[in-house]
């Protein structure tokens, strides 16, 4: 009984989740492209009252953490987009069956890639989402970061449903 609960369930294992992270960091490195072929360093054109669409490269991590150190940031934030790679393929080779899971999985993994390609190849990450109200601006970011944070509030989300189930 415990073998068969075990064992992933039958329909491509992990290969689906790996096509969704691919999806997921294609659409974000061509936006990157775009927008560093278009704009300049801070430029910004008005989309919507609430919505810019913005220039700007972040050396730091999410709200622009680190951003102002003095270039080591770099390479541990490459480092943990690496390391946090590594883990997230071993959890989807070990539960591909998991199916919130494994979305969860993917989202993080195909934005945690794109934003470790824009390390290694220009030392930041392209931003270029702006969301803003009556003069406050929320913190620019990319497809990258919303597709971590859709991952990472589904880990919650499927966290929670394990709980109850449990009961």
């Amino acid at each position: 009984m415990a073998r068969a609960l075990a064992r992933p369930a039958a329909g491509g294992g992990m290969l689906p989740w790996l096509g969704l992270a691919l999806i997921l960091f294609v659409a974000d490195q061509l936006t990157k492209v775009l927008i560093l072929g278009w704009y300049g360093l801070g430029d910004s054109t008005y989309v919507a009252p609430f919505f810019n669409i913005v220039r700007v490269h972040n050396t730091g991590a999410a709200f622009s953490f680190l951003a102002s150190a003095s270039g080591w940031q770099r390479w541990l934030f490459t480092g943990i987009g690496v390391a946090a790679t590594l883990f997230i393929l071993w959890m989807l080779r070990t539960h591909p069956g998991q199916k919130l899971f494994s979305f969860a999985l993917a989202c993080i993994l195909g934005g945690a890639v794109g934003n470790v390609v824009d390390r290694l190849l220009h030392g930041y990450v392209v931003d270029f989402l702006q969301f803003h109200w009556r003069g406050w601006y929320f913190p620019a970011f990319n497809i990258a970061d919303a597709a971590i944070t859709v991952g990472a509030a589904c880990l919650i989300l499927d966290e929670v449903l394990r709980v109850r189930r449990s009961r």
